[in-house]
């Protein structure tokens, strides 16, 4: 393995760079070539891309910390607009952190790239600096695409228009050519991050190993789970994720000694359900791993309950079930009332003041009444707001919904002001499916307040 070694960088450092940083040697060796000395013009800018999960952001943050090197490192996701952006890659520059004390407010404020460039300009010319270059890491680049046109053009130039020695580095999982503005732009120096092979993924996830098993046995246990899961998938995050959740299933017979490290054949009889399980939930994991475990326990519980209609054997996705509980509320609540279960800050509501004649009779014994999409997606935003980001498609699963026939929909798919639908489950069903996902629903029905 080759050893990381340049004259401005103290060698315990890039040891223990080389040491952190696994199987990205020729990464970083020609990163450490491209930053040369640190008081040294650096590149204007660099553009490293790749797909997810192959160290990009690791590698880079590991090398600018280890090596103390000025810098600042935003994500352009949490940075959505120019001016959070650039606020950002200043306060960080000043070691500026936003807290109570300052009433979360950013060190100065910066509305345009004119007000960065002139700002960051006095920034650097303070003797902190000392004429060292500064980089500026831009994570999830592609999203400055989306922002204004000025933008990705004057980090592109900031060395330039700043007169000082700056580089920029872009993170991004897309290639160069679907970057490039139409007016023309400096163009960065691009640095290809490929995908781990399997026997670099089994390196570096054998490095996990559990302080109370030996190497050798995790080891083992990791080329189980690469035998399973490489082929469809490479993601090392996703993969380490996998690693850590079956793992204590995968030892469980040696810790109650019912087989040793070596039996090999017993050891994959225990785990290989629980990878089949795991296996499902590939990229689609919408919950953690604690909530992932505690769901399958209560999935088997609540299908023990008696009296509950065969409905209530379906096996719905755990996105799908927070949907199908958003319906029913839109189902059996009068369309008024959903400020005063979903909105925050509502003050208090007495039933009586919203309550019509035609409303005396329980809505339950009226039966379900239809709703339209918008106030579904509502509601569903409201519930689920606290426990999980939206990720999945969810169109496809009121159709999948529609399909097992617990929501239907109600007139004609060309209508005007858009479809229409009931839920069409019991209360007793509803109820089950809201204990799976831990979600009180009876203190958001009207007929119980």
């Amino acid at each position: 393995m080759p050893t990381l070694a340049h004259p401005a960088y103290p060698e315990e450092r890039l040891a223990t760079v080389e040491k952190n940083v696994l199987c990205r040697e020729s990464q970083l060796a020609t990163l450490l070539s491209i930053f040369g000395e640190r008081q040294h013009l650096g590149f204007p800018s660099i553009f490293i891309y790749g797909h997810s999960g192959t160290g990009k952001t690791y590698v880079l943050q590991t090398l600018l910390s280890t090596l103390e090197l000025p810098c600042a490192v935003v994500n352009c996701v949490e940075c959505f607009t120019p001016r959070l952006l650039l606020e950002q890659i200043l306060n960080q520059l000043h070691n500026h952190c936003p807290a109570p004390e300052n009433d979360y407010s950013s060190f100065e404020r910066c509305d345009t790239f004119n007000d960065f460039v002139r700002l960051y300009k006095r920034i650097v010319s303070s003797p902190d600096f000392q004429k060292e270059t500064v980089y500026i890491v831009l994570d999830k680049a592609e999203q400055l695409r989306e922002m204004d046109a000025n933008l990705l053009p004057g980090f592109l130039r900031l060395q330039e228009l700043t007169e000082s020695n700056v580089t920029v580095i872009f993170l991004t999982e897309i290639v160069w050519e679907t970057f490039r503005p139409n007016t023309g732009c400096l163009e960065p120096l691009p640095l290809y991050f490929a995908d781990y092979s399997k026997v670099e993924l089994q390196r570096i996830l054998s490095s996990d190993y559990h302080p109370e098993f030996s190497a050798e046995f995790y080891a083992s246990y990791i080329n189980i789970l690469l035998g399973v899961f490489y082929t469809v998938c490479r993601d090392i995050k996703e993969l380490r994720h996998l690693a850590a959740l079956n793992f204590p299933k995968f030892c469980e017979p040696v810790i109650r000694a019912e087989a040793k490290e070596t039996d090999a054949h017993k050891l994959w009889r225990n785990i290989e359900p629980h990878l089949k399980k795991a296996m499902q939930t590939v990229y689609l994991r919408e919950i953690s791993s604690s909530q992932w475990e505690r769901m399958q326990q209560e999935d088997r519980e609540a299908a023990q309950l008696k009296g509950l209609s065969a409905h209530a054997h379906v096996e719905l996705p755990y996105y799908s079930k927070f949907l199908l509980i958003a319906a029913y509320l839109a189902s059996y609540n009068p369309a008024r009332t959903d400020k005063r279960f979903f909105l925050k800050h509502h003050g208090k509501i007495k039933k009586t003041d919203f309550l019509k004649k035609h409303e005396k009779t329980s809505n339950h014994l009226l039966g379900p009444k239809p709703f339209p999409l918008d106030r579904l997606l509502a509601i569903l935003y409201s519930v689920v707001d606290s426990r999980v980001a939206p990720t999945a498609n969810i169109f496809s699963q009121i159709t999948s919904l529609v399909t097992l026939q617990l929501l239907t929909l109600v007139g004609h798919d060309d209508q005007l002001d858009g479809p229409k639908y009931k839920c069409t489950v019991s209360l007793d069903f509803i109820r089950a499916v809201a204990r799976t996902v831990n979600f009180d629903i009876i203190r958001y029905l009207y007929d119980f307040l």
